[in-house]
């Protein structure tokens, strides 16, 4: 059966996981969401929540609108993954055709290359805050090179070698990690709230600030904020049937979402606001970046130990939500020619080219970032639901998505209805970074762009004679 299969659409990356070997419990699914809910990007777009004006309370409202429907996005993308045992660079060829998949594909692998790249180098601050507190010789390594001080440099190549010795040996080892990574950031996570009421004095006065938003004001805000959090999630939308593969039932990846996802998100981001909450109190101003906060604190034994966390919690998101994703991305572009190993350090070297250093520290540019990202894989997540809900029945041929010229081949490679939705909905979601008009839109970009590719992709998908898939 193997034979028959297009050279350029498998390798034995991309092939289904057999039934005996998706072995990841509700346990594993869970600690794999702990260990990326809780990670630099999420604190600090918690964090980045009251710098932009709103008060603790309308914090955890915006969070708590976010998480739920990302939870139920989660849920039924991933159900794909878990019956068939595909990724999802494979599991897009169905709407797209083998050749048309490679636009959403090589999307989304450059939305992970560039999330690895803002990980990392929130890594890569920390880890230059440990070994100038413990190392005044390091700490002196100033000299700038390409916009960036020589230890920086270097405390870079540490935690890019961090990566690479973890994702080295594939997903099980990632799987095992998880374990141990996701509830550890938790119990430092506490740490950091209990000094956050202790600053506080308890959480009268951490959440009695008031809003300074109100009226269009707020409500803009709250929908940026809903956006910008949906959007630091909006690729591991599309791409969540690269874990839900490995999982052995359909009970056990919703379980195991449901804890890892909105439960995690709603006990970590009350720390992230607590703590910045306790920032305003001592220092006068919101302190959005932890690895600041740790230097601010000027208490070397913190420094250390918080950011160890931080590198940490790093590794723990990176490697899943980036790393895993972006390697199978390449290998289908390139399946001849990689597999995980080399896929996963080809990362690596892509994520220098974002040289995340030159405009990592400024919220606004990250919010922007989330939502251009939220705006463009919107469309591809309303057409993926579109596609198997609606126009396949949750009905597939698996060995039919690794051959041309088969039922979801479309016009020679191109399933023209998914291209026409995608490039539709992206071009209204990004209107607005252009044209003034459209600005509101782009505050809920991913909305517009989900709402968009479905019903546009329905409509003109039900124009094409779809071929029925029996006995599946």
């Amino acid at each position: 059966m193997k034979a028959a299969f297009a050279a350029d659409l498998y390798n034995e990356e991309l092939a289904p996981v057999a039934p005996e070997r998706r072995n990841w419990s509700w346990l594993n699914m869970a600690t794999v969401w702990m260990g990326m809910v809780h990670n630099i990007v999420a604190y600090e777009a918690a964090a980045g929540l009251m710098a932009i004006g709103l008060s603790a309370w309308e914090c955890l409202e915006v969070v708590a609108v976010a998480y739920a429907i990302l939870f139920v996005t989660m849920w039924f993308n991933a159900r794909a993954g878990t019956r068939y045992g595909i990724p999802f660079c494979v599991l897009i060829r169905s709407a797209f055709g083998p050749k048309g998949a490679q636009i959403p594909v090589i999307l989304r692998g450059f939305c992970a290359v560039f999330w690895f790249s803002v990980q990392a180098y929130g890594a890569t601050q920390a880890m230059d805050a440990i070994l100038s507190t413990l190392s005044a010789t390091w700490a002196s390594f100033n000299e700038y090179i390409l916009g960036m001080p020589e230890k920086r440099w270097a405390a870079m190549a540490i935690v890019w070698a961090l990566h690479a010795w973890i994702s080295s040996h594939g997903v099980h080892r990632i799987r095992n990690f998880e374990l141990i990574a996701g509830p550890l950031v938790i119990v430092v996570g506490l740490m950091a709230t209990f000094w956050g009421l202790h600053v506080g004095h308890g959480l009268g006065p951490l959440f009695s600030v008031p809003s300074h938003l109100h009226g269009l004001a707020f409500v803009g805000a709250f929908a940026v904020g809903v956006t910008g959090m949906i959007g630091m999630w909006a690729t591991f939308a599309v791409n969540i049937p690269d874990l839900s593969r490995f999982v052995r039932s359909q009970r056990d990846q919703v379980i195991g979402q449901a804890i890892g996802l909105p439960l995690t998100a709603l006990v970590f981001t009350p720390m992230a606001i607590i703590t910045t909450s306790a920032t305003v109190l001592l220092f006068g101003r919101p302190i959005w970046n932890p690895t600041e906060l740790l230097l601010a604190l000027n208490q070397p034994m913190i420094t250390v130990i918080g950011g160890a966390t931080l590198i940490l919690a790093t590794l723990s998101v990176n490697v899943v939500a980036n790393i895993l994703p972006a390697s199978y991305d390449l290998i289908n572009l390139f399946p001849r020619h990689l597999d995980f190993r080399r896929a996963s350090q080809l990362v690596l070297i892509l994520g220098v080219f974002f040289v995340p250093w030159l405009w990592f520290d400024h919220a606004a540019n990250i919010y922007r970032m989330l939502d251009i990202i939220g705006g463009t894989l919107g469309p591809v997540t309303g057409i993926m639901l579109a596609d198997y809900y609606v126009i396949r029945r949750q009905a597939l041929d698996v060995n039919a998505l690794y051959r041309h010229e088969d039922i979801y081949d479309g016009n020679r490679g191109w399933h023209l209805p998914a291209i026409i939705a995608l490039l539709v909905g992206a071009a209204v979601t990004s209107a607005g970074e252009f044209i003034p008009a459209f600005h509101s839109v782009g505050e809920i970009a991913w909305f517009v762009g989900v709402l968009l590719g479905f019903g546009i992709y329905v409509a003109l998908a039900r124009k094409v004679p779809i071929p029925s898939v029996l006995g599946m």
